[in-house]
């Protein structure tokens, strides 16, 4: 592709040099700049790209896209001034890989819990309605003929677009993405076009990255102020934050509920650990799923197919027929009638929320054992939170390790113990593995054991290291029903 074609669609790009520069991949790290390569200097959290324009030069970088120009301009290499990198980089990728965001719709998902079940029920529901649809989530990536495993929830705008260039080239009709609120701040989704937004709910989460709760909302609140004109924004109207994500968008402004009229409405008639009935949209419909913050995920799911045009029968048809997302509410039921629950929450109203459901239908006499854990150089504010909420909502809570990452174990769980009170029943066991085996061997039969943070996750970080971990593996193992993985 020229240089000068994809400098066309950057708004505020001055070029200098030879725009029938031949680009054939677009890119910011400068250690893989090389011919053929258009470099774009981002200034990053921790580092600054404009640093490494002498390095991406030297590694033969056709072009550069900086905001600024080096003090020594290398000769016969083109430079494209931008006001800001980190957007250029997403236009850049989108130009380069033709706009895939224009040739399919285009739905990305926001909020503090739910988008990754949102987001994967709604892949999984437009395949069953007939189209090829595309997924780009926490868990894994779907661009139409493959599946591979997520390495963040928004990868970086280069990544984004060529798999959304797969999914076109593969049929892709549909994709639906995962979009947090690093990936807004950052401008990852810059350049691309958006068909609709969804907002979830808003929690106490990532207040490393973003400072205060306020900046938090303005990321998520930054995505649909973006969102064009012909695309829908729908937001969860009981979230009381739900209202300002639709205050400055241009998009149609649709809200859903379960407590108050709204666009889409749904009522939960009966719930029970095998499932749940609920009146959706003034239709009868038993789902698979558990709980009031399941109930909302499938109404989103509903609201947006309808708002993309499909029928109202045959998605009702389609949503009591999807299954359970891997790691979320998850279920495991021993021999002896323990039942466990595996769920992804990690945050303060998640754990609530995966709790209350299952207070909301436990009976009396069933005891609940809590396995949770808090991850390492993240959010420690949320840790004494996590731990009361934890040991105030179980019979017994176990505090373990998460992801401890560069941090202490013991520390983490020290953090986590400053928020209870000496009267509430909890033990501390810095190996997840000893807490997981300990709270099925507190258990008897008809008792639950909920281990809470990891979910789908395969692996544990501990001192740097990625190891193998999974806790679904580890509640088989203590069940005594597990078989090894194969080599």
């Amino acid at each position: 592709m020229k240089l000068e074609d994809i400098v066309k669609d950057i708004p505020g790009a001055q070029l200098s040099g030879d725009g029938g520069a031949e680009i054939d991949s677009v890119g910011f790290d400068s250690r893989t700049a090389g011919p053929g390569r258009l470099f774009v200097a981002v200034r990053g959290t921790t580092a600054d790209g404009h640093e490494h324009i002498p390095q991406a030069v030297a590694n033969g970088a056709a072009a550069v896209v900086c905001e600024r120009l080096p003090e020594a301009v290398p000769q016969g290499v083109p430079f494209i001034t931008v006001p800001d990198s980190a957007v250029a980089l997403g236009q850049a990728a989108s130009a380069f890989y033709g706009h895939p965001s224009r040739k399919l719709r285009l739905v990305g998902i926001t909020g503090t819990n739910g988008k990754t079940t949102t987001a994967t029920l709604l892949c999984d529901l437009f395949e069953r309605l007939g189209y090829r649809a595309g997924l780009i989530s926490t868990v894994e990536y779907r661009t139409g003929c493959r599946t591979v495993g997520s390495t963040h929830t928004t990868p970086d705008a280069v990544r984004i677009n060529g798999m959304l260039a797969e999914m076109a080239a593969n049929g892709c009709e549909y994709c639906f993405m995962e979009v947090s609120s690093h990936s807004v701040v950052q401008q990852r989704i810059a350049g691309l076009e958006f068909a609709g937004g969804v907002f979830s709910n808003i929690t106490h989460d990532h207040l490393d990255y973003h400072g205060t709760f306020a900046e938090y909302i303005r990321a998520k609140k930054l995505f649909f102020d973006g969102l064009p004109e012909a695309a829908f924004a729908l937001t969860n109207a009981d979230d009381r934050n739900g209202e300002v994500m639709l205050q400055n968008t241009r998009a149609k402004k649709y809200t859903y509920s379960l407590r108050r009229k709204a666009s889409f409405n749904c009522k939960i008639a009966e719930t029970h650990f095998q499932g749940t009935l609920l009146d959706m949209d003034g239709c009868e419909l038993w789902t698979g799923f558990v709980g009031r913050f399941n109930a909302y995920n499938l109404l989103a799911v509903y609201a947006t197919a309808r708002l993309l045009g499909a029928d109202k029968g045959e998605v009702l048809q389609a949503v009591s027929a999807l299954g359970a997302v891997n790691g979320r509410f998850e279920v495991i039921r021993s021999r002896e009638g323990i039942t466990a629950i595996v769920d992804y929450a990690h945050t303060p109203d998640a754990l609530q929320n995966v709790i209350s459901t299952i207070n909301d239908i436990r009976t009396p006499g069933q005891r609940l054992y809590t396995v949770v854990g808090c991850g390492g150089n993240r959010d420690a504010a949320k840790r004494p939170v996590m731990a009361s909420i934890a040991a105030l909502n179980s019979d017994t809570a176990i505090l373990t390790s998460d992801n401890p990452r560069l941090e202490d174990p013991a520390a983490i769980i020290a953090d986590m113990e400053r928020g209870l009170e000496p009267a509430m029943r909890h033990l501390s066991i810095t190996d997840r593995r000893q807490a997981i085996a300990a709270a099925v061997a507190m258990a008897r039969p008809g008792d639950i054991v909920l281990v809470a943070g990891k979910g789908h996750e395969t692996y544990q970080d501990a001192g740097g290291v990625k190891s193998h971990f999974d806790d679904r593996e580890e509640i088989r193992r203590a069940f005594g029903i597990f078989e090894e993985r194969k080599q």
